[in-house]
């Protein structure tokens, strides 16, 4: 199952891009064996600053089709990494090929297009700055295919 980190605006280089594309590598590594990966990031844009309507269009185009959408949003499911880790194993043994992870912009994202998705996944109630969700959801994408290959890296 392939997975895309779907999430509006541009990662300049810097220590959140590093962290990002580590936690990527070691998942593409990693999850090959199990059927997931690779990862990759999707970027879009909303130059024209039009908010999160203008956002929410740009996310859809971005979309694979027939993807498993999963909003990141504070009102999402609270899971634990092993949860994750088994969310991420039972969309891929059903068939799913794709799976498309969105980070919304500084406002969120548009309820239209939380609507449309399958699951919504929070962090915590805390809102966090969008740039460092990316590395956390890279973090925990990787951590969820270490929990399902048995590594020792996750300890509980």
């Amino acid at each position: 199952m392939r997975i895309y980190i779907c999430a509006v605006g541009r990662l300049r280089a810097g220590p959140e891009k590093t962290l990002i594309d580590d936690y990527l590598t070691r998942f593409d590594r990693s999850g090959r064996a199990l059927g997931l990966g690779p990862a990759r990031i999707v970027e879009v844009e909303d130059k024209k600053n039009a908010g999160m309507g203008a956002e929410a269009g740009l996310l859809r185009k971005a979309l694979p089709k027939g993807a498993v959408i999963c909003t990141l949003d504070e009102r999402g499911k609270l899971l634990s990494s092993p949860d994750f880790a088994n969310r991420l194993s039972s969309w891929r043994d059903s068939g799913r090929q794709d799976l498309a992870l969105i980070i919304g912009g500084a406002d969120g994202i548009d309820p239209s297009l939380r609507a449309e998705a399958d699951f919504s996944l929070s962090f915590g109630k805390m809102v966090w700055p969008h740039m460092l969700v990316r590395v956390m959801l890279a973090e925990q994408i990787y951590r969820a295919a270490t929990i399902l290959s048995g590594s020792p890296y996750h300890r509980s």
